[in-house]
């Protein structure tokens, strides 16, 4: 599988797996592409259709000029499903990724059977949300070598060597339009859900478990106080950058499959 025409966005995306298993969709986050769900895929394509896209103004999907946001990424993802005819999906998302798995599941929960975020891109709050109008002027201004600067220290000392790097040139071969329009569509724009009141606005209306890991523990204790479906739950790992399904990709397999056969929907 390689490029698919929604008939509102070409998105490349692959499957690897059986057809006809449970379908598990992994997204990246921003200024990232699906190379980074290489290993995961591969480890999970035993008990899965795992679909990985690489995202609207991402990788080698199309750059439209305009409307590079999670609310239209969630969009192209609700029609690749559709396309594709894989019935609900276990959608796993990573960053900017974990803000379109939970809008895919808010807007169109037929296409959502469970949902993991991993270091999701909302609930940001105090000094965080004072410091987003400067950079998103820095992005509008210097695009993917701004964003450069911010990916290059979001990594523990334990991190594998070489990702850092690895992300560094992912980033910078980004479009700088699509990095200042999806920063702006997670946390500016009308109806964006990256700050914190609009996050718990927007997590109360997803239906779905939902399991979200983060690497700090006060965004942690936040998160679980607003679970309103049972099943749902909230893991902190600490002393893990924020690529954490890359730092740790043993651990994170484990996660999904222990997930899915039991603390997902499917638990009997």
């Amino acid at each position: 599988m390689t490029i698919l025409d929604l008939h509102r966005v070409r998105l490349f995306c692959t499957s690897v797996g059986p057809a006809d298993a449970p379908a598990l969709l992994l997204v990246h986050g921003w200024g990232g592409d699906g190379r980074e769900w290489s290993p995961h895929a591969e480890a999970l394509a035993g008990r899965f259709r795992v679909l990985v896209p690489d995202l609207r103004g991402h990788g080698r999907s199309e750059v439209p000029a305009e409307g590079n946001t999670p609310l239209e990424m969630a969009e192209d993802l609700a029609a690749l499903i559709t396309a594709l005819g894989t019935g609900p999906v276990t959608a796993v998302g990573h960053s900017m990724g974990g803000q379109v798995v939970n809008l895919l599941a808010v807007h169109h929960p037929h296409t959502v059977r469970s949902v993991i975020a991993l270091d999701p891109a909302h609930g940001a709050h105090g000094p965080e949300v004072e410091q987003i109008p400067a950079r998103l002027a820095d992005y509008e201004r210097h695009g993917a070598r701004a964003a450069a600067s911010f990916v290059a220290g979001a990594f523990s000392p334990q991190a594998p060597a070489g990702l850092r790097t690895a992300h560094v040139r992912t980033i910078l071969g980004t479009p700088d339009h699509v990095i200042a329009q999806a920063y702006a569509g997670m946390y500016t724009d009308p109806g964006a859900v990256g700050i914190r009141p609009h996050s718990e606005e927007y997590l109360r209306g997803r239906t779905q478990p939902a399991l979200t890991v983060w690497t700090s523990a006060e965004a942690a204790e936040w998160e679980r106080g607003t679970l309103g479906v049972h099943g749902s739950r909230v893991d902190h790992w600490p002393g893990t950058g924020h690529y954490l399904h890359e730092e740790r990709p043993k651990r994170t397999i484990r996660l999904i499959l222990n997930w899915a056969a039991e603390e997902g929907p499917n638990r009997s």
